[in-house]
């Protein structure tokens, strides 16, 4: 039987310098679920994408806001929400504007502003990203396991 899952949650105003807040909290979460040292790692470069997005595009510069961050930990993985109350955009409009990649092309090829759906989308398992009144970014991570090319999940059992 799976336990129900512990959810954590954050609130912070969206300015550059509480991200690293997030991150060590993420970081300490991850730490205790058991992930490796470069999934942490892997996670907190996610984080800090989309709470920078956040920070920078959800608020005009007259209008404060805050971000909030809730952390879903199950058993065999870890669920990270980023939402904002800012100005949406139209996540069609971005994705053609910022062109086509694919795992042929090199980071130096995106186009400015790219990146961040870039990294999140290949450091986190599941990916997605809902527009409504602000942007909510939902990512998974799942522990122990690997993804393959077909888009399967494979269970990679670790010795001990």
């Amino acid at each position: 039987m799976q336990r129900a899952a512990d959810y954590i949650e954050m609130k912070s105003p969206a300015k550059p310098e509480y991200v690293g807040i997030i991150r060590l909290t993420l970081s300490g979460i991850a730490s205790k679920m058991g992930y490796s040292y470069d999934d942490i790692e892997d996670l907190k470069i996610a984080v800090s994408e989309a709470c920078t997005n956040a920070v920078q595009h959800a608020y005009k510069a007259d209008k404060t806001g805050e971000v909030s961050v809730r952390f879903g930990v199950f058993s065999d993985r870890l669920e990270i929400v980023v939402a904002d109350q800012g100005d949406s955009f139209d996540i069609q409009d971005k994705q053609k504007g910022l062109g086509p990649y694919s795992p042929e092309h090199t980071v130096d090829q995106l186009s400015e502003g790219g990146l961040g759906l870039y990294l999140m989308e290949t450091l986190m398992d599941e990916v997605n990203v809902q527009i409504d009144s602000g942007v909510t970014v939902s990512m998974t991570k799942f522990l122990n396991r690997e993804r393959v090319d077909d888009g399967t999940t494979v269970q990679n059992y670790e010795t001990n």
